[in-house]
């Protein structure tokens, strides 16, 4: 659900980890501890690894040091901010087929995009350029569905301006739920850019304010570890 998905997807970023999102339930956790002992993987941080901890939104985080996996991190998480729920995920999820026959399953790009709305200001460039994708692979057969995630979801003013002439019935649809795009209509640029900035902001705030009793909890943890 990260980076190496972004990376699968063409919109190449730096990572040094694997983030996995994952079914919490008992038996998958089982299958899960097995994996992370093959690879020699140990816990690096708080939160403990156990249900009730994913399920509230915090990840856990590994170190693996098995000799072909030295130092790599891996992330898991079960809830995300703003997210359904990973049945739902799991449905929408897309497949790829390594050359050596072994499938990768990853959040669908919609889904990525909205994963990657963080407080961090790397993560936007990489959702513009997951749309931008998109759109390219898609739109000499665009469907209602990817029409309206473009609209939604296009950081670029000048690729929303572009959508909004391309499809102002859509547009004007979704103006209701992203107001900025009735000024992509409009074409003025320069108030566009403004305005997607103060969108990113307002994202990123939410991002933070999610996370705050989060954090809280994780400073708790490491006060009880320590006292251990």
């Amino acid at each position: 659900m990260g980076g190496q998905a972004c990376v699968f997807y063409g919109a190449a970023q730096v990572s040094k980890d694997v983030d996995f999102v994952i079914l919490a339930d008992q038996a998958n956790l089982a299958s899960l501890r097995q994996a992370l002992d093959l690879l020699n993987a140990e816990r690096i941080a708080v939160p403990p690894f156990d249900a009730d901890a994913l399920n509230r939104g915090h990840a856990v985080h590994f170190r693996c040091r098995c000799p072909q996996a030295n130092g790599l991190r891996i992330d898991v998480m079960s809830s995300l901010r703003g997210m359904p729920s990973f049945e739902v995920l799991w449905t929408r999820r897309t497949v790829v087929r390594h050359h050596s026959g072994e499938d990768f399953d990853l959040l669908c790009v919609p889904d990525l995009v909205a994963a990657k709305k963080t407080q961090r200001s790397k993560d936007w460039p990489v959702i513009e350029l997951l749309v931008d994708i998109h759109y390219e692979e898609n739109k000499e057969r665009p469907t209602l569905d990817f029409i309206r995630f473009w609209l939604l979801e296009a950081r670029s003013p000048e690729q929303l301006a572009q959508l909004a002439a391309r499809f102002p019935s859509e547009a004007a649809d979704c103006s209701v739920r992203r107001p900025l795009l009735g000024i992509a209509v409009s074409g003025d640029l320069r108030r566009l850019r403004v305005e997607l900035f103060e969108e990113m902001a307002i994202e990123q705030e939410k991002d933070r304010v999610y996370w705050e009793p989060l954090k809280k909890e994780l400073e708790e943890w490491r006060k009880r570890e320590a006292g251990a």
